[in-house]
């Protein structure tokens, strides 16, 4: 092999790793898009009085798990498509689920304290994923470093869901939501900030 070969190879070698690379961390950013859509699609639910707290703490239960299967899958820094369908298969049941709680005949107050109190819990989960998506995209993230912080989401999720179980969500409730919203908040900053992990 000549030099000029041997460079040419080593540059092939390069721009498919550099691909690859950028293909995982699309993939983890598609992912993570379609959480923030699902999010949006729960707080206008909450906002127009298609969804109860009590249906939409459901849904939060659901999101937790999407949250959860992207952990995992994101853990070894890439994707494979057997975790891929899994994924993909979680978020159309709760797209489905969303949809179903939607328009059933059942209607809520979204003015009532405790809606309230869920909306502004689920409009800090889209702002949360949408920088934990941003933080993808722009390499500020890593795969590794996105599965640790949606791990951090499923339990900000799980919390919501297990305040919103009786359909209401006190004063107390709230303040140890947004705690755990805040810890999350300050680790999405840490980590987009921070190059340890790379």
């Amino acid at each position: 092999m000549t030099f000029a070969t041997v460079k040419i190879s080593l540059l092939a070698a390069s721009l498919l790793s550099l691909w690859g690379t950028t293909a995982m961390a699309q993939n983890a950013a598609d992912a993570v898009q379609r959480d923030v859509n699902q999010e949006k699609r729960i707080e206008q639910g909450l906002k127009s009085g298609q969804l109860s707290t009590k249906e939409a703490g459901k849904l939060e239960r659901e999101q937790a798990q999407v949250d959860r299967l992207e952990s995992n899958a994101l853990k070894d820094g890439k994707t494979s498509d057997a975790e891929k369908r899994r994924i993909e298969r979680a978020e159309n049941k709760t797209s489905a689920d969303i949809h179903r709680e939607k328009t059933d005949a059942q209607t809520a107050n979204p003015n009532s304290v405790s809606s309230k109190r869920m909306q502004a819990d689920v409009e800090r989960n889209v702002h949360q994923q949408e920088r934990i998506e941003q933080g993808i995209q722009s390499g500020a993230l890593t795969n590794r470093e996105a599965a640790k912080l949606e791990r951090g989401q499923a339990h900000v999720d799980n919390k919501e869901a297990r305040a919103a179980a009786n359909g209401h969500i006190s004063a107390n409730e709230q303040r140890s939501v947004q705690a755990s919203e805040d810890r999350q908040s300050k680790r999405i900053h840490k980590k987009k900030n921070n190059s340890a992990e790379r």
